[in-house]
């Protein structure tokens, strides 16, 4: 088969791969991408350094007449210096594919899809949904409020205004504050003394206070007699 053919049919697979796609070559293990498909050349970066590298028809014609001539298979290890992306590119070929365990490259009429293509890493992301809370609705209700008016001159807004954010603002508070106690009481179960906690948004330590109030007067005065101290010098 003319290697124009087989040229065409290649570029038609790089084509069709995705932008994020990354390829491996075979024996290093070095990951690039496809970021540039010409007519006489397949330009690749790698993901590593960055480096941009053109690769040349005749260096894939030349790779696939030397699989040929050595009867349809090719020993990876005999590839030249810096040859590797050749190989990995012209796996994508629906005629050529690439033994990683023998360490070959091959032309086969039933070949699979390239072994070393790597699918783009998905984020996976956590199902979001809208609670059921008070201080939810209106914390959207003043967060609508604050982007649609410039709280910067609250002197310059109109009375209604400054009555509806002062009527979200206590009530954002409110329900804060009842939310961060049903917080507290959890954490409490779970944070120990003197060992604080750290998060992204920041810290929390558990504390203990002790609270003196003052005895009843009588009861003092009483003390202080038994004591020796009579009441006129108090």
């Amino acid at each position: 088969m003319p290697f124009q053919s087989t040229w065409s049919n290649l570029l038609e697979e790089c084509e069709a791969l995705g932008d994020e796609a990354t390829l491996v070559t075979p024996l290093s293990k070095k990951s690039f991408q496809l970021i540039d498909v010409q007519e006489h050349r397949i330009v690749i970066e790698f993901s590593d350094t960055e480096e941009k590298r053109p690769l040349q028809r005749d260096q894939f014609e030349t790779l696939a007449r030397r699989i040929g001539d050595a009867v349809d298979t090719f020993d990876l290890e005999r590839l030249p210096p810096d040859a590797e992306p050749y190989a990995a590119v012209l796996s994508l070929h629906p005629r050529f594919e690439i033994d990683e365990r023998e360490g070959l490259i091959r032309e086969s009429e039933n070949p699979g899809p390239s072994q070393l293509v790597q699918a783009p890493e998905t984020e996976t992301e956590t199902e979001r949904t809208e609670p059921d809370l008070a201080i939810y609705a209106d914390a959207l209700l003043l967060t609508d409020a604050l982007e649609r008016h410039d709280v910067t001159d609250l002197s310059g807004q109109e009375t209604s205004t400054l009555v509806n954010l002062y009527t979200l603002l206590s009530d954002v508070q409110r329900n804060a504050d009842d939310l961060r106690q049903d917080v507290a009481d959890v954490l409490l179960e779970r944070v120990h003394h003197d060992q604080p906690i750290h998060a992204q948004f920041g810290s929390v330590q558990r504390t203990s206070r002790t609270y003196k109030s003052l005895r009843d007067e009588g009861e003092v005065l009483a003390t202080l007699e038994d004591a020796g101290i009579p009441r006129e010098r108090v």
